[in-house]
């Protein structure tokens, strides 16, 4: 008997310390969570009773060299719904349906989706979103958002860029610096009890957005229009395929102008141009959207025909095998191995000298002049002035030059090359390596970006550019400018003349591939003032009709555009003096 109650007696011991072990055991794990865990539990309770609504953020300003702006935002709305607050269902439907323009199957099935919140349009206007706001039905949330705008539409489109739904650059400088642009969004927090529906006493909580950066460029809204209007004009007057228009600063590689005309509205990036709308709803409306925001000036090659000749000049004045008077003969041919290479003046040009050989764009003085190079350092050259690397010009979507390899380089090829064809490059590559060749020889960075401001107007960041100098030198650049100068006021580039200026320059007219097809690339790359360049303009009219000569047509449109932008420049003509008579200081 006594035994048995002793054995009893260790059971209950027995029990007890198991409960009291347990208790410990549920004590210490209570400890932990509430002691240890508490922020992370608390936090995941708050997560189920809020619901999180996204604002975005202002996008920052692209803001001109002038302070106008050309890229800012407009104030819209994004119209929401939280299923489980919906009390009057179909009104909400109804109301939706009438207010947005949208489908009533495709409101229903917004409304009537179990979600914490889904989102019925974004981008509304201000006051469609107060008159909804005004139902005041539950459920229905309105929130403010922004919409990126362009006050003027189409101008530099394929420079500015557009950006999506979700506040993110897509194209052009708006992708390049979305970092700096894109700002901070932030959230409305909704306390909502175990059902879902919102607590009245509680309101919401805000984390609000932080607007993006300002970023300034060097685009100037008056020289875009001037190089805008006379693209336009020169599209319509030769039914061209399209335009191309680029003003740079060649001391620092600014660039003030850059025109690829027929552009597209920035506001309404999605909708083909009138070129484009017959593929509008088709297979292939997206390949026709890529082709519409293609920025042939940065994306595609070209060859560049005879505004080469300015490089293959530098070469040979760097390389010493040429002087400015030397004599030659053209024939109008050359015989390169057994190839036969015809001048554009198939009768000939007869005897003249190198200056009158680039004044006169004569194809047998370059051939020759690149022949005395050779092809192995004339590679070097192209290596040393840059064309072999891209510009990094700060726009996406930079294509890289298309050169022969050197040891591929023979005879009949270094022949073709020095008067420009057989190989191509980007327009913005020719504009960068002229520039380079007149300014004393620094090869220099093109760019738009400037600097960065806060959004109360400090400078957070001054962008910097690669400057590389020497590669050609001083005296070639003189020289080289001295000739340019000629071919203008004397020469085939005589149309870009302007009374009162001193004006650089050389035309172009190449062939594009096929050649069977009789397509041409009509150009005029000039700068001025010629002593000193400050402004440099490319002028490309791709498929002109009728008459293609680069000498024709494309130098008067450059000079359209240096009559506008040179006095816009504060550079006045200088009065011209004739011959025997004084002039007072």
């Amino acid at each position: 008997m006594e035994r048995n109650k002793t054995f009893h007696r260790k059971k209950i011991c027995v029990f007890f310390f198991a409960v009291l072990f347990c208790g410990c055991v549920l004590l210490g794990r209570l400890v932990y969570l509430m002691v240890f865990r508490g922020d992370y539990y608390s936090e995941l309770a708050t997560d189920l009773q809020q619901r999180e609504r996204q604002i975005k953020a202002a996008r920052g300003k692209i803001i001109d060299a002038n302070g106008v702006v050309l890229a800012s935002n407009k104030s819209v709305c994004t119209i929401s719904v939280i299923h489980n607050q919906i009390e009057e269902p179909e009104a909400v439907i109804d109301m939706l349906v009438k207010e947005l323009g949208l489908s009533e199957e495709t409101v229903r099935k917004r409304v009537e989706k179990v979600t914490s919140i889904e989102r019925i349009k974004s981008n509304v206007d201000k006051e469609t979103g107060n008159r909804i706001l005004a139902y005041g039905y539950a459920g229905v949330k309105v929130d403010e958002d922004y919409k990126r705008d362009y006050p003027y539409d189409d101008l530099a489109s394929k420079v500015l860029g557009f950006t999506g739904g979700d506040n993110q650059g897509i194209i052009g400088l708006e992708t390049v610096y979305d970092s700096y642009l894109q700002g901070t969004g932030g959230t409305i927090l909704t306390t909502t009890d175990a059902r879902g529906i919102e607590v009245d006493n509680i309101g919401e909580e805000r984390v609000e957005p932080v607007a993006g950066n300002n970023l300034h460029v060097s685009l100037d809204y008056n020289i875009q229009m001037f190089a805008a209007q006379a693209a336009e004009k020169a599209y319509i007057q030769k039914e061209a395929d399209s335009v191309s228009v680029i003003v740079m600063n060649p001391q620092n590689g600014e660039i003030m102008a850059m025109v690829d005309y027929p552009e597209f509205n920035l506001n309404d990036p999605f909708t083909l141009i009138e070129q484009y709308e017959a593929y509008a709803g088709t297979e292939e409306e997206q390949d026709y959207l890529n082709r519409m925001w293609r920025n042939q000036c940065v994306s595609d090659t070209y060859e560049p025909g005879s505004t080469f000749k300015i490089i293959t000049t530098s070469a040979a004045l760097e390389e010493d095998v040429v002087s400015i008077n030397e004599n030659f003969y053209c024939p109008g041919y050359i015989v390169v191995e057994d190839r036969r290479i015809r001048c554009h003046k198939t009768q000939g040009h007869g005897a003249e000298t190198f200056v009158e050989g680039i004044e006169n764009s004569c194809n047998p003085v370059f051939i020759n002049v690149g022949l005395r190079i050779g092809s192995d350092r004339f590679y070097d050259y192209f290596e040393q002035f840059g064309l072999l690397q891209k510009t990094g010009i700060d726009l996406p979507g930079e294509a890289n030059t298309i050169m022969h390899k050197k040891e591929d380089i023979g005879l009949v090829e270094l022949a073709t090359i020095s008067f420009g064809q057989s190989f191509q490059i980007t327009p913005i590559q020719l504009a960068t390596t002229v520039s380079s060749l007149i300014n004393g020889g620094n090869r220099v960075t093109p760019h738009f970006g400037v600097w960065v401001e806060s959004p109360d107007g400090e400078v957070i960041e001054e962008l910097e550019y690669d400057t590389q100098e020497g590669i050609c030198s001083e005296e070639t650049s003189e020289t080289l400018r001295m000739l340019l100068e000629k071919v203008v006021s004397e020469g085939g580039g005589n149309k870009a003349y302007i009374e009162g200026y001193e004006i650089g320059g050389k035309t172009a007219t190449s062939q594009t591939l096929p050649r069977s097809a009789n397509k041409y690339i009509s150009s005029f790359l000039g700068f001025a003032p010629a002593d000193d360049p400050q402004v440099m303009v490319l002028v490309i009219i791709r498929n002109p009709t009728g008459v293609y000569y680069g000498g024709t047509i494309a130098a008067p449109v450059a000079k359209d555009i240096f009559a506008d932008i040179l006095p816009y420049l504060g550079y006045e003509p200088e009065e011209q003096v004739e011959e025997g008579s004084s002039q007072e200081e």
